[in-house]
This record gives C-alpha cells, structure tokens and sequence, in this order.
C-alpha cells in the first residue's frame, strides 16, 4: 500500500475522515418491478463488537445516507449480529429491506432459526429470506428433500412471515442446480474480480440467474486473496484476505457493480465497510480496457473461490 492510500485507510479506521462526502446520496437499483436497494448493502457483521449505541449511529448514519438494503445471519457472532442490528432499526424498520439468512437445511431446524431470528431483529417479517452458503450438490438435496428447509419457506411465505426467497451461493454447481429447481427471487453469490479471473467462479451464476429472471447480489466485491500460511489476520471478521487500499477497493467495487447485479455487500469491518460506503457515490462502469487491466492485474493471486 502506498503513503496515500496507508493515510487514507488509517485516517477511515480512526473516525477522521467523513464516511461520505456531504448531501452525496448512494445510488439504488432494481431489485424488482416494486423495489430498489441501494447499490451498496449494509453487512450486519459491521455491528459485532459495537456497543448498542454505536451500532444505533452507524445504522442510522447509513439510512441517512441511502442505505436501504440490510443483510445478517444468526451466525454472525452467534446472534449478536442480528440483536444489535434488529435494535438499531427499530426506528426506521419500515423504510428499509431485511434481509435475513437460514443455515439449517430441515424443516423442523430451519422454522426454528427462522423464528429466532425474527425475534432478535424485532420484526414480524423479513423482505427477503436466503438459504445460507448453499456450497454443495448435498445442501441442494437436503433443502429439496421432503421436510426440507424448502417447505418452511414456502409457508413461512403463505403466513407473511417472508416476502422474497433467495440463497447465497458457494458453489456454482449447486447454485445452477437450485435454482433449476425453486423458483427464486434473488441470488446472492460473490462477483469479483480475481475469482472471475483466477478461478472461473462468478460468470455462470449470473448467466443462470439471468435466465431465470432471478435478482442477482453481490457478495466478496472487495476480497483479494486467501489469507497465506501464517500471516496475521489484520481483519478478524474476513475470513479472506480483503482489499484495503482504497484506490484498488473503488476499481473492484466499480468492476461488481459493472455486472448486471443489483447491489453489493462489502466486508463486515468497519474500516472496510466505510471504504465502500466513500466511494459508493463515484461507482461509474468499467471501460473495456479498465476491466481488461483490472482482471489481467489478478494474475498470481489465489482466488476465494473456483468454479
């Protein structure tokens, strides 16, 4: 990282530079014929570790700003994601669409994480409810499979608990598969810039997703590489090694958001989530020979992901 982009980051990191330019407003999207999000979505793992009424200002501070699309699990921090996210929305729960997520592929499992996750976030629905990390050919049989999770969400739906039915996408081959199977609303899969490159993995969800006339969100925009043996995890909450030289983060950004996709979700960590947030005004289309440099940049790197 150079001087100005190590300035750039640390002054982000310690409050000193404004998340966003003033009366600067973050674009929105189709997500459907009735519903725009903004282009870049708020990641519920930003809140972990906050104290209630911090966690209260940065969510706040984001509507101001145009954030509408909220996005968590139950296993982000084991609930505490969800409780500190569903407290800081409690003012503004219907001005913004919650986007919430299940790991457990049975029905019974799935119903109850369902429910405990209602309760955590204080709401009585969630606009869109996602498969979460669907990363094999297994998850798709077991979602599908008489008593699957499948099932709770189709009544969850019917009882207006959930309003739009999704997944995120590990796997390729499963994302296919299950949406050649369910009729689904939107995918959430990672559209980045060294997985397409180095691994393969992005372009063929898409395809699909197109296809089947499903929304398409981003996860993993800002991810570089994996983390190399022994080297120091400086963003605990990335489980991959992220880009945080802000220059760079704004050229992956702007190559995610040059997909036909709707929004993107950027790290969990403050820092990087606010690198996301200053650009997002400026997040113009790639030229040709920007996306051509960008990706034939990634040679050497090891993608998160393979197709």
């Amino acid at each position: 990282m150079d001087r100005r982009s190590f300035l750039t980051s640390s002054l982000i990191s310690t409050g000193a530079l404004p998340l966003l330019r003033a009366g600067a407003q973050i674009p929105k999207r189709p997500y459907n014929k009735h519903i725009n999000l903004s282009i870049i979505g708020f990641g519920g793992i930003v809140v972990m570790g906050m104290e209630q009424d911090e966690a209260n200002r940065t969510v706040a501070d984001a509507i101001e700003r145009g954030i509408n699309y909220f996005d968590v699990a139950p296993s982000y921090g084991d609930g505490e994601a969800e409780q500190k996210l569903g407290a800081a929305l409690v003012p503004h729960r219907k001005n913004v669409f919650l986007a919430c997520k299940c790991e457990r592929r049975d029905a019974a499992g799935s119903r109850e994480q369902l429910e405990s996750s209602l309760k955590r976030l204080q709401t009585d629905h969630f606009d869109l409810y996602q498969f979460h990390a669907v990363s094999s050919m297994e998850d798709v049989k077991d979602i599908l499979a008489p008593n699957g999770a499948a099932e709770t969400f189709l009544k969850a739906r019917k009882e207006g608990k959930v309003r739009h039915l999704g997944f995120s996408a590990h796997n390729a081959e499963a994302a296919i598969a299950l949406m050649d199977a369910f009729r689904f609303d939107s995918v959430l899969f990672p559209v980045n810039y060294v997985n397409y490159a180095q691994g393969n993995f992005g372009p063929q969800i898409l395809a699909k997703a197109k296809e089947k006339g499903v929304a398409r969100l981003a996860l993993k925009s800002m991810a570089h590489t994996t983390w190399k043996q022994g080297e120091t995890h400086t963003y605990p909450k990335c489980w991959y090694h992220p880009i945080d030289d802000p220059e760079l983060a704004h050229k992956a950004l702007r190559f995610t958001l040059s997909e036909d996709i709707t929004a993107a979700i950027p790290p969990g960590d403050v820092r990087l989530y606010r690198i996301a947030l200053e650009a997002a005004p400026d997040l113009k289309p790639l030229t040709a020979a920007e996306r051509r440099d960008l990706l034939a940049s990634a040679h050497g790197l090891e993608p998160i992901f393979r197709a």
